[in-house]
């Protein structure tokens, strides 16, 4: 090893955690990060929301256990001011993102700061990589890893290392978030989309890597997996107007998809049958990239992926239809100018 990375080794390293209802997964996300395996000095900062089921509970007794554990509160209960109000609190150089639900890989903090020394980048990140423990988190979890499910998302399937417009969760250098002042809490879903976009508009790179993997626990039932893609949905269409030109056609995909069966069924109900052709089709194309996704799961599991990709592509897709202009002005109002090197930092 040499000295230059020794010392990079040893960088501080805070780890910040947005929490709402989190009861089920908390402690083992926190205790994957305090088990990680790195030299430097760790904190953790969990901002809590106000949950209403055992999170505060399991956050205080993770306080009692480890002193490298603190947690500041964020009554709003929204995920950009839970992460302002933790980046606040927190006091080491490189700032680390993970949710209440993920788990991160043994040596993810020690590689994503090799990344950031080796790139010169200002924020890395890498795959999130979806793992259930029932029948239908295992579907979901096929579904979200597949590219029928979602296209060619380099950081739900893999790929390359290389630049990239934004990452899962990240791992900033602290210099950067604070320039740009943090996650603009305008966004209540693509906040990382939105201060990624700052920064690379001030000329820093954001930088994607397969080395880094978080284990991402899928949500528990079909309702809560179409609430989670309608969101996505509805706040990928006010991305799309804050920033013309950053839709392609794998966003425009599910709209599409949604619009082509509505008209389908109602086309096949009152004037020909042959209009029944496209939900049809459809839903022998979920069927079929099912197989491939369901390789190795149990039958159970594997008979409910039709279910999930299906929740999955209507319900984002309702969402980017019925996303209202008025949310789009009200978050564009609310632009904040990205800032380079040198200029004054902004307040969280």
């Amino acid at each position: 090893m040499s000295e230059q990375t020794a010392g990079v080794a040893a960088t501080a390293v805070s780890v910040i955690m947005p929490v709402l209802n989190e009861e089920r997964h908390l402690r083992e996300a926190v205790r994957a990060i305090l088990a990680q395996e790195y030299a430097g000095e760790l904190e953790v900062v969990i901002a809590l929301g106000p949950s209403t089921d055992r999170t505060d509970e399991i956050a205080a007794e993770l306080v009692r256990e480890d002193p490298r554990v603190h947690t500041v509160p964020n009554p709003t209960g929204r995920t950009p001011a839970a992460l302002n109000a933790a980046i606040k609190a927190s006091r080491h150089p490189i700032v680390v993102r993970v949710d209440g639900h993920g788990m991160l890989s043994p040596n993810y903090i020690a590689t994503a700061v090799r990344l950031l020394e080796e790139t010169g980048a200002q924020n890395v990140g890498g795959i999130m990589h979806a793992e259930g423990e029932n029948d239908w988190e295992k579907a979901v979890a096929a579904a979200m890893t597949s590219k029928v499910g979602v296209g060619n998302a380099a950081f739900h399937t893999g790929g390359a290392a290389g630049p990239a417009e934004t990452v899962y969760l990240g791992v900033f250098r602290r210099e950067a978030l604070e320039r740009q002042g943090g996650y603009n809490e305008e966004f209540i879903r693509a906040q990382d989309w939105e201060l990624n976009f700052r920064i690379r508009e001030a000329g820093g790179l954001i930088w994607f890597s397969p080395e880094l993997r978080v284990s991402y626990r899928p949500r528990p039932s079909v309702r809560a997996l179409a609430k989670q893609y309608k969101d996505y949905g509805r706040w990928r269409h006010v991305v799309a107007r804050y920033h013309q030109g950053s839709i392609n056609l794998r966003y425009l995909a599910p709209p599409t998809a949604l619009a082509a069966i509505a008209a389908g069924v109602v086309v096949g109900a009152t004037v020909t049958p042959w209009g029944l052709v496209v939900p049809a089709g459809y839903l022998a194309a979920i069927t079929a990239g099912s197989i491939p996704a369901g390789k190795g799961l149990p039958v159970a599991a594997r008979v409910r992926i039709p279910v999930a990709l299906a929740t999955m592509h209507m319900s984002w897709g309702w969402g980017f239809l019925t996303s209202p202009r008025s949310l789009a002005k009200k978050v564009i109002a609310s632009r904040r100018p990205a800032v380079t090197a040198g200029e004054p930092v902004q307040a969280p």
